[in-house]
């Protein structure tokens, strides 16, 4: 990852966990006003025009697992000839107490071998992919958390959480093995049997279809999303942004 992408990354992870801030936002208000307290009741949940909190945590599983492969393999000489040559960087890379060349150092990398999972010593120059990818799980969990604390403000039982590093991976370590979110390694047919519970089913993205209807009253929002606490340029929520003829 180069220091260009990865400021892109922190931006788009700072807007993607605002989007999705306000739209459990909205859930958790929709779920109180209609004195819904079970996030499992989905088919009322979403007679409300909100998205039920499964839905999102099947969402969250799908882009965090689809995200973790971009930053390619794990282990990758690619990754240490960018490191050496000054085009890809570690998180933090000023904070880090070491001689930023990393000649003898290891890193800690995790993979299945013979149905297992095992963790190895690698040299770190070729663990750099694997290192930005655990600072990165790492960085997703603060915004995991603020989701969580509005959940629970609202009084709801539930709770997002990240899926395991291998969950539905086909890059890197874990590509080409069966992994449950809980980190359980399963096999073809016990995958089949809980992908749509794990995943976006033809159903859930049948729904979210469904909800995108354009909505141009102003100072008006789509029932699935609350308002942003502040408008753009600090402007009043009823600011007319987009004149439309």
């Amino acid at each position: 990852m180069t220091f260009r992408r990865a400021s892109e990354e922190a931006h788009h992870l700072f807007v993607g966990e605002t989007g999705v801030q306000r739209t459990i936002e909205a859930t958790c208000k929709a779920m109180n006003q209609a004195g819904i307290t079970d996030p499992y009741d989905v088919e009322r949940v979403r007679a409300l025009g909100v998205v039920d909190l499964p839905l999102l945590q099947r969402k969250a599983n799908f882009h965090m697992s689809v995200t973790r492969d971009l930053f390619g393999s794990e282990i990758s000489s690619n990754g240490a000839e960018a490191f050496s040559a000054g085009l890809k960087g570690r998180f933090n890379e000023a904070q880090l107490k070491d001689d930023h060349q990393l000649h003898d150092a290891t890193y800690p990398v995790t993979g299945v071998v013979n149905g297992q999972f095992v963790e190895e010593q690698v040299p770190a120059l070729r663990a750099i992919n694997s290192r930005l990818l655990d600072d990165y799980i790492t960085d997703c969990q603060g915004g995991i958390d603020r989701w969580n604390k509005t959940i629970e403000k609202a009084g709801i039982n539930f709770r997002i959480t990240q899926p395991h590093k291998g969950f539905n991976r086909r890059i890197g370590e874990f590509k080409g093995h069966r992994i449950g979110p809980d980190g359980s390694l399963l096999s073809e047919a016990q995958w089949q049997a809980g992908v749509g519970q794990w995943l976006p089913n033809d159903d859930d993205m049948k729904f979210i279809a469904s909800l995108m209807k354009p909505c141009t009253e102003t100072g008006k929002y789509a029932s699935w999303i609350a308002p942003p606490r502040v408008g753009i340029n600090n402007q009043p929520a009823e600011f007319e942004y987009v004149k439309i003829a």
